[in-house]
């Protein structure tokens, strides 16, 4: 008669969670993991080619391609590649000035566009002017690297015009906020 054998090193692991763990708890576990997962991919990942310090590398995108850096009025300046409305350069405003009679609204979206002039990537916030009838003026819809509604600190199609006096929208600035690094 042959004698009982030892068990392995993987067996008696097994036999030791099991031994410390139930059925439900592990269920458990498992439930939780399965409803978190979908989760992970929302999470701020820093990717790889992100951290690449020529921006050059990266591919350009439509708008990248025909920016420009002369004419303010047009709506293919490279600050508006994520604006959506009637520029404030063209409503008696600037860049980051609003027209008289209407007031800046406290919260913007955000882009990041290419200056060609440099070829560098900047962070650019995008602010309503409100207080006033829309000017009607100098329209764009500019939709680079737009993000989905999930992520309304990057959506253009929102109207930003909370916190001030009016809901009213007039047009819309482009702040030059700083290199994107």
């Amino acid at each position: 008669m042959k004698s009982p054998s030892r068990p392995s090193i993987m067996e008696r692991f097994a036999r030791g969670i099991a031994a410390r763990t139930s059925r439900r708890g592990l269920l458990a576990k498992l439930g939780a993991a399965a409803v978190a997962a979908p989760v992970f991919p929302l999470l701020p990942v820093s990717r790889a080619h992100a951290s690449t310090k020529d921006r050059s590398v990266q591919a350009k995108t439509a708008f990248a391609r025909r920016a420009q850096t002369t004419d303010e009025l047009q709506c293919d300046y490279w600050r508006y590649c994520a604006i959506d409305g009637d520029l404030c350069t063209c409503c008696g405003g600037g860049l980051h000035i609003c027209p008289p009679g209407t007031e800046p609204s406290p919260t913007a979206w955000v882009g990041t566009c290419v200056n060609p002039a440099d070829g560098k990537a900047y962070l650019i916030a995008y602010r309503d002017c409100c207080g006033a009838a829309q000017c009607g003026q100098c329209a764009c819809d500019g939709t680079d690297r737009e993000l989905q509604t999930y992520r309304p600190q990057s959506n253009n199609d929102i109207i930003w015009c909370f916190g001030v006096s009016s809901m009213e929208y007039h047009c819309s600035t482009a702040v030059l906020v700083g290199a994107a690094e």
